[in-house]
């Protein structure tokens, strides 16, 4: 990591450092195209990336997300995820910048089985708007 960005990381600067040459090569190389060899035939994984509004930026199986209220969410997919696992990270739905920091919640919508709630706090723990990614696991 360059000088450079370690000043401006503890200047509260949010900015992602630049990827070098070599970084990009590597990463290439070790790409896989993506499969489902491997996972049992019931296997499922749904996702959804959400704007800080509350809109869906992309998504699979996603069918809507909604801002409930500040920092609250909902996620809506075309299946049952009662039986499934939750994974939520806050994130921009881009590749340019980064997000400011926070913590996520992610549970079961009480009352709609193919629905997640989500609530989005400050580090301090405040609700706050903040984009999200949410990965459904079944």
């Amino acid at each position: 990591m360059s000088e450079s960005f370690n000043a401006e990381r503890d200047a509260g600067i949010t900015e992602q450092p630049p990827v070098s040459k070599i970084e990009r090569e590597q990463a290439s190389i070790a790409l896989v195209p993506a499969t489902t060899s491997g996972m049992p035939p019931t296997a499922q994984s749904f996702f959804a990336v959400v704007n800080a509004n509350g809109t869906l930026a992309r998504g699979f199986g996603a069918v809507s997300a909604t801002r409930l209220a500040t920092g609250t969410y909902q996620v809506v997919f075309s299946h049952n995820l009662t039986g499934s696992a939750y994974v939520g990270s806050i994130g921009l739905s881009g590749s340019v910048g980064a997000s400011a920091p926070g913590e996520i919640t992610v549970v079961g919508r009480a009352g709609i089985p193919n629905g997640v709630f989500i609530q989005t706090f400050t580090s301090a723990g405040v609700l706050a708007d903040r984009g999200f990614h949410l990965a459904i696991l079944s």
